[in-house]
């Protein structure tokens, strides 16, 4: 595994904590690499905005409630947009790709006995093959560049990681409508789905979030 690879894998792992310091130099010497790839991995991750720049070095990006709010927001009129283009625009090419992106899907959601980090890992990595699907079906190379800027790895991982068995076939279940709302250029219906896809994935973040924060301040007031 290369720079690149390791640091963005303990972000998203959150090994690497939200404000934590990325030292070049500690780096350096825990990769047994010269200093080089290190700086070169931290801008790749500085433009794909999971790191950014403190007074000395960077540090990983901390996302508010509001940050994710508004991420989500335009996740879901990117998306949508695109779920209601690839109505339009798929071709047979494009549904096989979809279709086997499902099964792969509903494999890995399927297999992963339970929710540990190598299953999520995997329901992470063919959800995303899904999505990127939808988005090669709408004929739109611009979505590609608007979404990789909107699509945060960290924030899908912990949706994830906070699912249960219920909302992961629920999740699954909505790939399927989407799917078929393409198949059968529904664009509208396609659109609809994919909206409220989104913000299904919000919800469940925010929610958490707002469950930590209250179990923080329950344990304050024991103190």
């Amino acid at each position: 595994m290369d720079a690149y690879e390791f640091i963005k894998e303990q972000i998203i792992l959150g090994k690497f904590e939200p404000g934590m310091r990325l030292g070049e130099e500690t780096l350096a010497k825990e990769l047994n690499l010269s200093r080089t790839p290190i700086r070169e991995a931290i801008k790749q991750l500085e433009a794909e905005g999971l790191v950014i720049p403190l007074k000395r070095g960077v540090g990983v990006r901390s996302f508010t409630k509001e940050d994710i709010r508004q991420i989500y927001d335009l996740r879901t009129l990117l998306e949508s947009y695109a779920a209601s283009q690839a109505a339009i625009h798929r071709t047979e090419d494009d549904l096989l790709e979809l279709e086997n992106a499902n099964e792969q899907y509903e494999q890995a959601i399927n297999h992963a006995v339970s929710l540990d980090m190598t299953g999520i890992r995997k329901i992470v990595n063919v959800n995303q093959k899904f999505h990127e699907a939808v988005v090669a079906a709408s004929n739109n190379n611009h979505l590609y560049f608007h979404l990789s800027k909107v699509v945060v790895i960290p924030i899908v991982f912990r949706s994830f990681y906070w699912y249960n068995d219920f909302q992961l076939q629920q999740s699954l279940e909505v790939h399927k409508i989407i799917f078929e709302a393409i198949k059968n250029k529904e664009p509208e219906r396609a659109r609809i789905a994919m909206h409220e896809h989104i913000f299904q994935g919000r919800d469940n973040v925010l929610k958490h979030l707002d469950d930590i924060e209250i179990s923080h301040l329950l344990k304050e007031e024991v103190k």
